[in-house]
């Protein structure tokens, strides 16, 4: 079964390689979708996959990269997608 969640992550994450780091979670947990900057400085990530591997990942978002201060993550359920890869935009 897959699963896809959209998950909104506040603090300091952006220009800390958070998107790059995200990739690479998901990368390794086998999840497409996205990770991208918005305008008011969160940044928004789109996980498809096992759910499983979807909440590994969004428990990983809690705690994002070294260089990053996460003050919090919302996370809602999404029709599925089909998505090829994981992309940084």
């Amino acid at each position: 079964m897959t699963i896809c969640m959209r998950c909104y992550v506040s603090g300091k994450v952006q220009g800390v390689f958070f998107r790059a780091s995200t990739r690479f979670e998901a990368e390794q947990l086998d999840i497409s979708g996205y990770a991208r900057n918005l305008s008011d400085g969160r940044v928004e990530v789109l996980a498809c996959g096992e759910p499983e591997a979807v909440e590994q990942l969004r428990s990983w978002l809690a705690r994002g990269p070294s260089g990053a201060r996460v003050d919090g993550v919302a996370c809602e359920p999404v029709p599925l997608q089909e998505l090829s890869g994981f992309s940084v935009d």
